[in-house]
């Protein structure tokens, strides 16, 4: 597909978008009945399935129910990851300031989301869908390679 990693940045970053607007209303429902920390790992692990498979088919390409449980799997463990992220600066916060307003627990959790995205990505594209990047770089060499063959 052209332009590889500019179209899976673009798409991961528009799931992103989706995903984050899920999770923060989600966040918000859960935060009503639970605390802070429950509520951001319940929101979180909701909307990393969910996120999970939507890259998994919109960003990276990935279609059918091959491979679909262990990317589930690897996405959770990159979920693991966000939620240390997140807790981590729910925990700070809650040092700080005490009893934090709903507004700046959201603004804290939209900058540590900001940290986990990235490192989604990187993990996402290195580690659980390693194989649609090396696809996608391999048609164009082979046409490289042809083009070269065929003058």
């Amino acid at each position: 597909m052209p332009g590889g990693l500019a179209r899976q940045l673009v798409g991961f970053c528009v799931v992103g978008v989706l995903s984050t607007l899920f999770y923060l209303a989600l966040y918000s429902a859960f935060r009503l009945g639970l605390g802070p920390q429950f509520a951001n790992a319940g929101a979180l692990l909701v909307s990393a399935v969910a996120n999970t498979a939507a890259n998994r088919r919109l960003t990276f390409g990935v279609r059918g129910r091959d491979r679909a449980v262990r990317h589930q799997a690897q996405g959770l463990v990159v979920f693991a990851i966000g939620l240390a992220l997140t807790s981590g600066s729910l925990a700070a916060l809650g040092a700080a300031t005490g009893d934090p307003s709903h507004s700046t627990e959201l603004a804290v959790l939209i900058v540590a989301n900001l940290a986990a995205t990235v490192l989604r990505f990187l993990l996402f594209r290195l580690w659980v869908f390693p194989e649609r990047a090396a696809a996608r770089n391999e048609p164009t060499a082979r046409n490289a390679l042809t083009a070269r063959n065929e003058r």
